[in-house]
């Protein structure tokens, strides 16, 4: 059983119990962006009919990586907030900085 620490990603248990996560769902992400890239292609395929394999590849590729890249940074806006991260940042300027 976990201790009740607070997480934090200087804490090495914590780290690889966090990037191991981090890994995992990207993982299942990327299987998933996979099988939309080919889905994807393959509606092109079945609507217009024969494309040329440039078209096809330059279309799945975009499909493939728009998703990881999407996931990629979802996941590290998750995992730098669920590691206190966010919460321990100080605000240089904080109370010089005037808002009106």
């Amino acid at each position: 059983m976990r201790s009740m620490r607070e997480p934090n990603l200087d804490d090495p248990e914590y780290a690889s119990f966090a990037w191991a996560r981090f890994r995992r769902i990207l993982g299942w992400m990327t299987t998933l962006a996979a099988a939309v890239a080919l889905g994807g292609v393959a509606v092109l395929w079945w609507w217009m009919g024969e494309m040329p394999l440039v078209v096809g590849l330059a279309t799945g590729f975009g499909f493939f990586f728009t998703i990881e890249l999407a996931a990629a940074l979802m996941g590290l806006m998750f995992l730098s907030s669920g590691s206190g991260h966010d919460a321990r940042v100080e605000d240089p300027l904080k109370g010089e900085v005037d808002l009106d």
